[in-house]
């Protein structure tokens, strides 16, 4: 078979495999930040080829002088006045009155890109100290989607014994006043991060949730700081102009035709010019920052409907048990005598992260494969139930493991 040159570029799937977040995260740190890329790309070319500021310049200056003028405004801040004001002679109006930002657009779309990616950076660096790698776990998840039914099954019986051996190290193993006591804070005040009680990965997710919205909202601010104008209603005024049908063309925010002023010493005589500018630039800064504006504003509403979505999954515990219950549904072998110990296996061994976890895979893989792997968890979960039980009528059959210690607890806990 011939392999052709694009053979060995990464496949479009290569890409989404191995996530540790939802759809909603994504759009902030994958799709935002390809937009603000391509913007940066486009202005920052649009600096390099042609004309970044053209100026009318007097009559007596030509060739040198003129470029003089036009690389001296474009360093120095242009300002904008309307056509049909009147000029003051005030410099400190004019300095009022300057636009500060046209130099700087790619450094600013550049930046925007980091904050953008911030937030994932924390969560990919942080969440691996809970004892587990969701992005692994999920890659090999996906992987079994494609796997024969031999291959598939043992893929996902090294997982669920994986599984099994973390959730097994993140339970209790003290049983003190001040474990009990942190066992009940936990439950109450949700976003505390406690390892032993099943809320560290939960926990973490939504302070970067929350991260990823103050990123959003903070974006707005930062825009109207750098632009030295109100960018929070930017995108209203641009829908009131279109609704009025005032002149696009004239825009306070990126204006096309700006004015400067220098000085030129000859000799012992310094004379004061202000000459005209156009700056082609802006034509894509106005359209550039109207679309950030509303893809901020898309950003900020998808932002906080996830945060109550996940906090909603998360503070409703039942909510676990009806997950895992759609699921072992789906393979046919939840009798109605394995309710109770579902409610257990979901609430008592799964816990928050556990569950989290599995909606992580349901996310970014398929339904069949999170099915299957929370079924063979079960599975183990029974055998081990029905030994704790054995061992609880023969004591003499009793054997220190680590799977009996589990049940020792959560019988204690129960």
């Amino acid at each position: 078979m011939l392999v052709g040159p694009w053979e060995g570029l990464p496949h479009i799937k290569k890409l989404t495999r191995g996530r540790s977040d939802d759809w909603a995260d994504r759009m902030s740190h994958v799709y935002t930040v390809f937009l603000l890329l391509a913007f940066a790309v486009l202005v920052s070319t649009a600096h390099l080829v042609g004309d970044r500021i053209r100026c009318w310049t007097p009559a007596e200056f030509t060739g040198a002088y003129e470029d003089y003028v036009h690389n001296y405004c474009w360093i120095k801040n242009t300002y904008f006045i309307p056509q049909h004001d009147y000029i003051p002679r005030d410099i400190q109006l004019h300095q009022e009155a300057e636009i500060t930002y046209y130099q700087w657009v790619p450094i600013i779309l550049l930046f925007q890109v980091f904050l953008f990616k911030l937030p994932n950076v924390f969560w990919e660096i942080i969440h691996g100290g809970s004892g587990i790698q969701i992005g692994n776990i999920v890659k090999y998840a996906d992987w079994a989607h494609y796997k024969s039914r031999e291959d598939r099954h043992e893929l996902i019986d090294n997982l669920s014994f994986s599984l099994d051996k973390w959730l097994d190290t993140e339970q209790q193993y003290e049983h003190n006043c001040i474990v009990r006591f942190r066992s009940k804070l936990t439950r109450i005040c949700f976003f505390l991060c406690n390892k032993r009680e099943g809320t560290y990965l939960t926990a973490l997710y939504i302070c970067i949730k929350v991260l990823y919205f103050a990123n959003i909202v903070g974006q707005f601010f930062m825009l109207s700081a750098f632009m030295a104008t109100d960018y929070n209603n930017y995108g209203f005024h641009w829908i009131h102009m279109m609704e009025t049908g005032e002149d696009m063309k004239v825009n306070p925010r990126f204006p096309k035709v700006t004015l400067c002023d220098f000085k030129i010493r000859l000799l012992q005589n310094i004379k004061d010019y202000t000459v005209q500018c156009v700056l082609p630039i802006n034509l894509f800064n106005e359209k550039i920052f109207i679309i950030v504006w509303f893809w901020l504003l898309l950003m900020a509403v998808v932002a906080a409907y996830s945060i109550v979505k996940w906090i909603y999954l998360i503070v409703l515990k039942r909510n676990n048990y009806m997950y895992v219950k759609k699921y072992l549904k789906l393979t046919g072998k939840l009798g109605p005598e394995d309710k109770q110990i579902c409610k257990q296996f979901a609430e008592n061994y799964l816990r928050d992260d556990g569950c989290f976890v599995a909606r992580m895979v349901a996310l970014n893989t398929t339904d069949l494969v999170t099915a299957d792997l929370l079924d063979c968890m079960f599975d183990r979960y029974k055998q081990k139930v029905k030994r704790t039980k054995k061992d609880e009528k023969d004591p003499s059959m009793h054997e220190d493991t680590d799977e009996g210690s589990f049940m020792e607890k959560e019988n204690y806990e129960n």
